[in-house]
């Protein structure tokens, strides 16, 4: 029995609560999340996510797109990703309830919109991006590109590597020829007992080996097309080199490499329920099926300017296309710097960590209108880059030396600067937070998605909403009203 005993407490009684109605606008604060994304939703141009329902004239009427876009936006905000999870907070949470009233979309129409309108959320992006900067949070005084590992909707247990599937085919393939001898003398016994068989389809069993031999072999095609890729790519690097030093005069330091290898090697590994995303090493948990996520992040309140997600596991190449979609989101936006009188835009500084540097990504960054300031080499923690001595040595001993030649000399050079430096210390405060304010405070460290246009999509969708609280927790005083003047040619 639950006895009070002497003890005060304050009241409770369940069955008065069960029977009150509780009104979100009541209840929640008035500065509430949920209400500035009420505001927010219908001043956005949704046209081309309405544009599929307007010549649709079967069944009943749909949900209303824009209900379902500030729906889906609020969960991502908060941390809901889940389809099912989004449908059942739509009937027990007041801030779903605000959203969606009397008209509660189930998971399967929930999960449906998403995948429909990824394309659509683009457009969505732009104007968040636009929003941002008329409330101030977008300065362009410098930008920090970086990257981050994110699980795929696969278990990398059900990954294999190249070496067991060349075993595996030959396994399943011997197999399969018992199976079609074992098949050959029933259907004998059965020719001599009861006559001609009739049907010609598979047994179950030699269906199912086939279809597995079939995957497994898709699987090493795709490993051996991977390997060929890389093998070009290091070949390039290769010739590139060669050239390098033929240039300088300088000698090969060390032995000379092995052959390119263009076969994959027995360890390589793909994913069967995901094969658009390799195996790629994670901090702290190994080898997993993921997904590497790419990020532009602005330093005036850490505002996402592009975003992307690609299947190679380094970020060597990634540099140029994150600077060419930078460049293209501030465009779309209409925030670009404007050129000045000497016709010639203003270039933003742009950091990147060690894992992006090559010289053509250092005439890649500088072709966008950037100023790249990318680490040649990796530093050991709590270290600073070198600089460059205060004092100067005494006459007597002062050696002029020769100015960098390379590309990479030209970098350090740079990095070794007092403005380098302090430009390129910027990155960590930059960049990183976010990756932690996305995996950790919202919790979104596995995309739901699957194939890589999807998941593209999907981190959009994640980058958009990191945009929008951004706004909401910073940027809507600046803004005014329902902080949605820009988005309508000042008309709200």
């Amino acid at each position: 029995m639950n006895t009070a005993g002497a003890k005060a407490y304050r009241p409770w009684n369940p069955e008065l609560y069960a029977q009150q109605a509780h009104s979100p606008a009541a209840k929640l604060p008035d500065d509430d999340l949920v209400f500035f994304l009420i505001d927010v939703v219908p001043k956005l141009d949704l046209s081309r996510i309405h544009a599929p329902y307007q010549d649709e004239t079967r069944g009943a009427p749909p949900f209303d797109p824009a209900m379902m876009v500030c729906l889906l936006l609020y969960a991502y905000c908060v941390g809901v990703f889940s389809s099912r999870k989004i449908a059942t907070a739509c009937e027990r949470n007041l801030a779903f309830l605000a959203i969606v009233g009397e008209e509660r979309p189930d998971f399967r129409t929930i999960s449906q919109f998403r995948k429909n309108h990824l394309d659509a959320f683009a457009d969505v992006f732009v104007q968040v991006l636009r929003l941002a900067k008329e409330a101030g949070l977008v300065r362009l005084g410098t930008i920090a590109i970086d990257g981050t590992k994110i699980q795929g909707n696969a278990s990398r247990h059900k990954a294999m590597s190249y070496g067991y599937m060349t075993k595996e085919v030959d396994r399943v393939r011997a197999e399969i020829d018992a199976l079609l001898k074992q098949a050959q003398e029933v259907d004998g016994q059965d020719d001599a007992a009861l006559g001609a068989r009739s049907g010609d389809e598979l047994p179950e069993e030699l269906r199912r080996r086939q279809d597995r031999l079939a995957r497994i072999e898709a699987a090493m095609k795709r490993l051996e097309a991977q390997a060929q890729a890389e093998a070009n790519v290091e070949r390039q690097r290769r010739d590139e080199a060669e050239a390098e030093r033929q240039r300088t005069g300088r000698k090969r330091r060390g032995r000379a490499p092995g052959p390119i290898v263009e076969t994959p090697a027995e360890k390589a590994q793909t994913n069967f329920t995901e094969p658009e995303l390799p195996i790629m090493k994670t901090a702290n948990k190994g080898w997993d099926c993921c997904g590497n996520a790419q990020a532009s992040v602005d330093d005036g309140c850490q505002i996402i300017l592009a975003c992307d997600v690609t299947d190679q596991c380094n970020d060597k190449q990634q540099a140029e296309p994150m600077a060419a979609a930078t460049r293209d989101q501030l465009e779309q936006a209409g925030i670009a710097p404007e050129a000045g009188e000497s016709e010639a835009r203003p270039r933003i500084p742009a950091v990147l960590d060690t894992g992006y540097y090559s010289e053509s990504a250092v005439a890649g960054l500088e072709r966008e209108g950037f100023d790249p300031h990318i680490a040649t080499e990796r530093q050991r923690h709590h270290s600073t880059l070198p600089t460059v001595a205060a004092e100067s040595p005494p006459p007597a001993l002062e050696t002029k030396s020769p100015p960098p030649a390379t590309a990479k000399e030209k970098m350090q050079a740079k990095l070794k600067t007092a403005e380098g430096r302090a430009v390129y210390a910027r990155r960590k405060a930059i960049v990183e937070p976010v990756f932690g304010q996305t995996k950790e405070a919202r919790g979104f460290r596995r995309f739901l998605l699957r194939g890589l246009k999807k998941i593209r999509g999907e981190w959009r969708l994640v980058c958009l909403t990191h945009n929008l609280l951004k706004i909401w927790r910073y940027g809507r005083r600046n803004l005014g009203g329902s902080g949605c003047a820009v988005l309508t040619g000042g008309v709200v």
